[in-house]
């Protein structure tokens, strides 16, 4: 892209970092705001850290508690031997909510990956969560029982090679590059995203993430499995959808309007014109917006 890279990105709340221990794993952690018996926890998606959450928080109101972990394997957080299985993501949650909101129902806001955990957990724990806000996390397409040979091939062939990971000669490179994979994603913004994803390795920059995560699952995604968790979760939901994604058309007939209403119960459903997936980094204040009004129309809004 012709303009030059922005680093003047400054964070409106002060972030504090931290470390817990979750399951036998060194978890970084994420805090703004004041002490809270029950902060908003933030979850990440996919290859994405907590501190890019930054954005959002910095256009939610003070008063409002948040904490945000790295999940295993990915910003800060230790990676786990042997790979990624995706039911630990719910007994990490599960193990963090035991250290942040022990005696009060959660209140979750999750993007992509994060969103599928938190709507999981919801049906999985159903009267743990207060109110949950999934931005676009809603699964992966369906599967069929004859991929599976195919599947099981892929991964073996995928473990006997070592999984590469790009390197950027700078993390102003990274910061390009995610502009021209994103046009909405503004120069500062997108310095600060090359900052929380990347680190120094020798005279380059790598990505934080293990780059085990690229790796096939073995196991074929069930959607059916899935909903039978949607269904059963009874806490209100908000789900938001990015007007330029192109993830709910990937899902073919589960990526409707009135298949999300099947699938959700007790769920508000959101579009904003001008976004894509990235929709915390593309516009924090859209997205803040309906989050407040969503929790301000609830009985119970954040002290």
């Amino acid at each position: 892209m012709s303009d030059p890279v922005d680093e003047s990105y400054a964070p409106r709340r002060k972030p504090v970092h931290d470390h817990v221990v979750l399951r036998g794993l060194r978890h970084r952690i994420t805090r703004w705001g004041p002490p809270c018996a029950a902060p908003i926890v933030l979850l990440h998606g996919f290859l994405d850290a907590a501190d890019t959450w930054q954005f959002l928080v910095d256009e939610l109101p003070d008063e409002w508690s948040f904490v945000a972990l790295d999940w295993r394997g990915f910003g800060g957080s230790d990676w786990q031997e042997g790979g990624y299985w995706f039911p630990d993501y719910l007994a990490d949650l599960e193990a963090l909510l035991g250290h942040v909101a022990r005696e009060q129902p959660a209140r979750l806001i999750g993007h992509s990956m994060g969103g599928n955990i938190a709507a999981l957990y919801g049906g999985i724990r159903p009267g743990r969560i207060a109110w949950t806000v999934n931005l676009e996390g809603f699964g992966l397409p369906a599967t069929a029982p004859e991929d599976a040979p195919g599947r099981y091939a892929r991964w073996l062939d995928e473990l006997a090679r070592r999984p590469r990971q790009t390197a950027y000669a700078t993390q102003q490179d990274l910061a390009k590059y995610l502009r021209s994979r994103n046009p909405r994603l503004t120069a500062p913004r997108a310095s600060f995203i090359a900052r929380a994803w990347s680190r120094r390795a020798g005279e380059r920059y790598r990505l934080a993430a293990d780059p085990r995560h690229r790796l096939v699952n073995p196991i074929l995604y069930r959607r059916e499995e899935a909903e039978a968790c949607w269904r059963r979760g009874n806490a209100p939901m908000l789900l938001v959808l990015g007007a330029q994604s192109e993830y709910p058309a990937r899902l073919g007939p589960d990526g409707t309007d009135d298949y999300f209403r099947s699938v959700f119960p007790q769920m508000v459903l959101a579009r904003i014109a001008g976004v894509g997936h990235m929709m915390h980094h593309e516009d924090p204040a859209a997205v803040a917006r309906l989050i407040e009004g969503f929790v301000g129309s609830l009985p119970s809004p954040p002290a």
